[in-house]
């Protein structure tokens, strides 16, 4: 068995039966596993199920694809016009998304050249990196965990009331927006803080609404920065 699956590593496997089936249902795995990854990695709003299932058909198809050529530059060629005459689009929302496409596509071509080995130590490897990018949150920043406004109606020269409040509860806190207007009563601010402890905002928000001279406090919890 481990000799009928590497045989194709080293040159071009043989086009029988039992060859082609066995492409076949490991492009099927190997599609499921590109897939499986994507609907446990996958975060954001632009989720498809289509797109889950592409994947997994686009990795039998182009295992089809690569066993009709079967090192025939002429059926190659052919099978080019046909792909240029069918015209293919989708605009993907999701720059990862590519990733996956090009997962299933490699893993298909691997499975129809007869190159099991490699079709099925590519699959994991894919597989454990993306589940690694994704359990370690890679390349995600976070700099602060609340965003504050409230309206300071004191003069500012008591501002560090206020200040000493919030570094009681915060590592960090940064002054994001401050408006005063002539005529305008007060000062609207608002602080990105970076807190000591996440659990007690509540808390925080108490000690706010208590303090002279606060009002109109308002919070929203702040995730992790990435692009949509």
């Amino acid at each position: 068995m481990g000799h009928f699956l590497t045989r194709g590593d080293y040159g071009s496997g043989p086009d029988d039966f039992m060859g082609m089936a066995l492409g076949l249902m490991l492009a099927f795995l190997g599609g499921h596993v590109v897939a499986w990854v994507y609907m446990v990695c996958h975060s954001g709003l632009s989720y498809s199920r289509s797109f889950v299932n592409a994947l997994v058909v686009l990795c039998l198809i182009v295992a089809v694809v690569m066993m009709v050529m079967a090192n025939n530059l002429l059926i190659a060629f052919g099978l080019m016009a046909v792909f240029a005459i069918v015209r293919f689009r989708n605009v993907l929302r999701d720059t990862l998304d590519t990733t996956y496409i090009l997962a299933s596509i490699t893993v298909g071509m691997a499975c129809g050249t007869r190159k099991f080995t490699t079709a099925i130590l590519g699959a994991v490897v894919f597989a454990a990196l993306m589940l690694y990018l994704h359990w370690t949150h890679f390349g995600a920043r976070h700099r602060y965990d609340l965003i504050l406004n409230l309206h300071w109606a004191r003069p500012m020269a008591d501002l560090p009331d206020l200040l000493g409040l919030l570094d009681r509860h915060a590592r960090k806190a940064t002054v994001a927006s401050q408006r005063s207007n002539v005529g305008y009563e007060g000062t609207d601010l608002s602080y990105r803080l970076l807190l000591r402890d996440s659990g007690r905002v509540d808390e925080l928000l108490g000690e706010l609404k208590a303090l002279p001279g606060v009002s109109r406090v308002t919070s929203l919890k702040a995730e992790d920065e990435s692009e949509v």
